[in-house]
């Protein structure tokens, strides 16, 4: 009882700073499509038998590159809701551009990083051949919102250093097409090598700010728009980075109430606390995740409740229900049950959501941060 009444607590009080409205409107924020994670339930058992603990970390041991399927599923229940306005449900898919172009590593001996298109990473998967098209005609139906998540899901200066140092679980990962690896050290269950954004060095900065400039001109290049939103991957950003950002026409942040900027030479790392619409130096806004629908890991039912709660908490601060939901929750290429499992759930949040809200309006991240831009302003 006690930690329940906590929850609620924390609900609310995460709910207090911030631009209100007295409309209902939900989003529903999800990171990492187009990466590619664990190549194959064949890589999986690989990593397995060489020791890696990869059933220790649910997102080596779920997440994989979206299948046909996966986005057809999805699209289809989505559209069969509609709010007061005639909008779909739609997921704002923060999207990755590119990944590791295993062959042309392998190829210069192991010894320079070179990546792909995600367009090229998709004809290269049986099954998923049709990713890319099915961004597209999610747009169009109004489902599938992409914004920028990063060029690839992948620290290249850490990637690039265990590369010329000739490290072995590098190779491992490189010939089993996977973009970094876990270690085999007890206790570690991270795969720091996904941590794209984060740095060691002012050298490893430059790189990853020009690897985010890059990444935003390929988004708009491949997508035939700019992203008005970003999501900086793993939750970790240098606001050094605004400016770059700001030039490709990024005017809104998602993210939690906190994001972290890496230290140098040896210093700690920097926690920037956010609030719902507050502004940067620029103009930026901010958008602040209040709510959580991730099945894959929770499993069970309570996604679906503490989600409602969730949403009935932020409208009864006024605020938009803005949801995480990862795309871990939506595929099944390692285990069909979880991408199932989460679609009944889904299911159950829709039908719940149209019944206690009929007046409420579905909308993308960047349509959020228009709302709230010509508010404020």
């Amino acid at each position: 009882m006690y930690r329940k009444f906590r929850s609620e607590v924390a609900r609310h009080y995460r709910n207090i700073l911030g631009w209100r409205t007295n409309r209902k409107i939900i989003v529903f924020e999800s990171d990492d499509w187009g990466s590619i994670r664990m190549p194959s339930k064949e890589v999986y058992q690989a990593c397995l038998k060489a020791g890696y603990p990869v059933d220790r970390n649910v997102y080596e041991k779920l997440d994989t590159l979206e299948s046909n399927q996966d986005l057809e599923l999805l699209f289809e229940l989505l559209t069969g809701y509609r709010d007061g306005a005639g909008n779909h449900p739609l997921i704002t898919a923060n999207c990755l551009v590119a990944n590791p172009d295993f062959d042309a590593i392998a190829a210069s001996g192991y010894q320079e990083y070179h990546y792909e298109s995600v367009k090229k990473t998709f004809l290269r998967y049986p099954g998923c051949e049709r990713g890319f098209d099915l961004w597209m005609e999610g747009l169009s139906s109004g489902v599938f919102r992409m914004q920028f998540h990063g060029r690839e899901h992948l620290n290249v200066e850490l990637f690039s250093s265990a590369l010329k140092n000739n490290d072995a679980d590098i190779r491992f990962a490189i010939q089993h097409n996977m973009p970094g690896i876990m270690s085999k050290a007890n206790g570690d269950t991270g795969n720091h090598y996904v941590e794209a954004t984060n740095y060691r060095s002012q050298t490893g900065k430059m790189e990853v700010g020009r690897i985010i400039d890059e990444g935003l001109r390929s988004f708009a290049a491949l997508t035939g728009y700019a992203s008005e939103s970003i999501i900086p991957t793993n939750y970790i950003w240098s606001p050094d980075f605004n400016e770059t950002v700001f030039k490709h026409g990024v005017r809104y942040f998602q993210g939690y109430r906190k994001l972290s900027e890496p230290g140098l030479n040896g210093n700690p790392k920097v926690v920037h606390t956010h609030f719902l619409g507050k502004k940067n130096k620029l103009g930026q806004l901010f958008l602040v995740r209040n709510g959580n629908f991730e099945p894959a890991l929770l499993r069970g039912n309570s996604a679906v409740e503490g989600c409602l709660r969730d949403i009935a908490a932020s409208f009864r601060m006024m605020k938009p229900a803005i949801i995480s939901t990862h795309r871990i929750n939506f595929v099944g290429g390692l285990e069909i049950s979880n991408r199932d499992h989460t679609l009944r759930q889904l299911k159950r949040l829709l039908d719940t959501i149209v019944t206690l809200w009929p007046e409420v309006e579905f909308m993308s991240s960047d349509g959020l941060g228009n709302v709230i831009a010509k508010d404020k302003s």
